[in-house]
């Protein structure tokens, strides 16, 4: 059960780093959806390891192979189930590692909780992973278009330079996602400053979700922004979110407020979320994501029999998490909208009527 997310469009995760497969299974999708197989193949694209000098070098084609739920290119209201084969594992480069704790990673958390864990790039644990969420995450992103309804999302701060201005559409031809394209130069020089001294950088990604209904969110406990950082903190390396103006906590009350006239609100200092549920605005978060752990530095350690040892990594890892992350948080935000959206539908008789007429 913990391996799944979701209510009513709700998805399940398998497969590890290094294993034969990743894969996802999406149950809650209505039937009748038209399924975008080409659009499923572009967004695991964005997220593709091995596409240039900002990521793991890796190579996976990242091809999907839709098995269930799917009929003459129609959802049938059944199960969705997509895998993904692993095509470009290096198992042996992660031997010397087996027995001992990387610095930063779940290595020792797994250890000590499970008494096992898969060594070879961290198993279930595995930022590769994320892709069988990107999966998930294209589907939710069809149901979203049939309602006009925009996430859209970029890299705004790496190694403590932020943007200054944002342009979502600059983003999308980015080649780190960048929000900012004189911001994106410095950002570049950075990675692989970096990179050239076998370390990483941290990163913050800023997400929009354009042309919500009012009304999504189930509290107290299903609130839409605290169901959304979940979801966000689920992911590799994020550390932390900020909802709305990520300057909120150095104002008053009056200046935060958002005050309101009979053509909406004047601001959007809320982040679009007012008592968890959507009001009707844009709604605004920010990601924060952790420099990547793996770093070809010589680090203090310990290993499974409690001995002090020095890690020398090897393998292939992204000089920043945040870049790729970006993808990943857009495809969590659309789960989440999707099955609020759902929720949301039984909130009131007429909604529930309507289906029956």
């Amino acid at each position: 059960m913990f391996n799944s997310f979701g209510e009513i469009f709700r998805f399940t995760t398998f497969g590890e780093s290094h294993g034969k497969a990743i894969g996802v299974i999406i149950d809650g999708v209505p039937a009748g959806l038209k399924f975008d197989e080409e659009f499923l193949v572009s967004e695991l694209d964005r997220r593709r390891p091995g596409k240039n000098r900002f990521a793991t070098q890796r190579k996976e084609s990242d091809t999907p192979e839709v098995l269930s739920g799917v009929f003459e290119g129609m959802t049938t209201g059944t199960p969705i189930s997509i895998v993904i084969f692993n095509k470009d594992q290096k198992s042996k480069d992660y031997s010397n590692i087996k027995d001992i704790f990387r610095p930063g990673h779940a290595d020792f958390t797994y250890w000590h909780k499970y008494g096992i864990r898969d060594y070879r790039g961290g198993g279930r644990s595995s930022a590769r992973e994320t892709a069988a969420r990107v999966a998930a995450g294209a589907v939710a992103k069809m149901i979203l278009r049939e309602l006009d309804i925009e996430i859209e999302a970029g890299v705004v701060e790496i190694g403590g330079i932020r943007a200054e201005n944002i342009d979502y559409e600059y983003a999308k031809n980015s080649p780190i996602f960048a929000l900012d394209s004189e911001a994106e130069k410095k950002w570049i020089e950075a990675i692989d400053k970096a990179r050239e001294e076998h370390n990483s950088l941290g990163g913050v990604v800023k997400l929009r979700i354009k042309n919500l209904p009012v009304g999504l969110g189930e509290p107290i406990y299903y609130k839409l922004d605290n169901i959304l950082a979940s979801a966000m903190v689920s992911i590799n390396a994020v550390k932390g979110i900020y909802i709305g103006n990520s300057e909120a906590h150095k104002l008053t009350g009056l200046e935060n407020n958002d005050e309101i006239s009979k053509d909406g609100f004047l601001s959007n200092n809320c982040g679009g979320v007012l008592g968890g549920i959507s009001n009707g605005e844009d709604v605004e978060l920010e990601v924060f994501f952790k420099p990547t752990p793996s770093i070809f530095k010589p680090q203090k350690s310990v290993d499974i029999y409690g001995n002090e040892v020095e890690v020398n990594l090897k393998g292939r890892h992204d000089p920043i998490v945040a870049v790729r992350g970006s993808v990943v948080a857009e495809a969590m935000a659309a789960c989440v909208v999707a099955d609020m959206l759902f929720l949301n539908m039984t909130r009131k008789m007429e909604y529930i009527k309507k289906i029956y007429q």
